[in-house]
């Protein structure tokens, strides 16, 4: 009998942590980022609504040369200050830009991050308004994990000249299941259907609604992957699977010993250098 009940409160101990996790993955993490930097030219703040029933905010820099204009959608937990460095190279070279905080992140409205699902509608909403400001010229995406999920999950992927896809996950159940192991180890295998068994009483939706590597063979335009070769968030096979499926024109481009990280920060000029190229040839 005492072994029985120690077996049940170890077992309500544990429902309880990963119900805990559950929280924390889908809170919401709203943070204040302020005025246009100063050292921004020809960039104004905006505010547009979401098909996600958010109203979102970010920044517009406009580019005089016509070249094209791309899109930049940051990572979980995250907010548009994490593309700046981004943004800033590119209006350099050109390109009109608009970087946005998806809903329930930075200064967009929203109750809960859904890990692409309602973030797909607004990278959607995202494109239509660049359109907007950029009447005729061709648009280009880049999108770090979660970004880039919610572009192919939408219609962004069917649209975009181009795409570029950093650290993105080929379905949830291996990004929650990678994240897991990293803390508990081979654990993670138990414990991984118990959060993603929370996604429809949360959040009204199913593992199925979150497999980018079943919309990538949508994409219309040019694909590039860029992956680190010790990511433990997704995984480097994870990463050439999505590869794999991806349409031609592509390019995969494997940085050795680096994880999951913020790749512009890590090799800023080699970055920049890959980048431009491939949006050179194809935009």
């Amino acid at each position: 009998m005492k072994l029985l009940l120690i077996i049940v409160v170890v077992v309500i101990i544990c429902m309880g942590v990963i119900y805990g996790i559950g929280s924390y993955l889908v809170q919401a993490r709203p943070s204040i980022i302020g005025a246009v930097p100063n050292d921004l030219k020809n960039t104004v703040a905006v505010s547009f609504p979401s098909q996600s029933g958010s109203q979102l905010s970010g920044w517009f820099m406009q580019s005089n040369q016509k070249k094209g204009a791309v899109l930049l959608l940051h990572g979980v937990k995250s907010n548009r200050l994490q593309m700046l460095n981004r943004a800033r190279f590119l209006q350099k070279e050109g390109y009109s830009v608009l970087l946005f905080d998806f809903q329930a992140e930075g200064e967009s409205q929203g109750e809960n991050i859904t890990f692409a699902y309602l973030e797909s509608l607004d990278a959607q909403s995202a494109y239509e308004y660049l359109e907007q400001r950029v009447m005729g010229e061709n648009i280009a995406v880049i999108g770090i994990s979660l970004g880039g999920a919610s572009a192919l999950l939408g219609t962004v992927s069917k649209k975009a000249k181009v795409m570029i896809l950093e650290s993105v996950y080929p379905t949830i159940n291996e990004a929650i299941k990678n994240r897991l192991e990293l803390y508990i180890g081979s654990f993670a295998r138990i414990f991984s259907p118990l959060l993603t068994l929370q996604l429809k009483p949360r959040l009204g939706i199913s593992m199925d609604d979150l497999r980018p590597i079943d919309k990538i063979e949508n994409v219309c335009g040019a694909v590039m992957i860029i992956a680190g070769s010790v990511d433990q968030h997704t995984k480097l096979a994870e990463s050439k699977y999505l590869f794999s499926k991806a349409k031609e024109p592509k390019e995969l481009w494997v940085i050795d010993g680096l994880g999951h990280v913020n790749f512009d920060e890590a090799l800023p000029k080699e970055y920049q250098k890959r980048v431009l190229n491939f949006l050179d040839k194809w935009m």
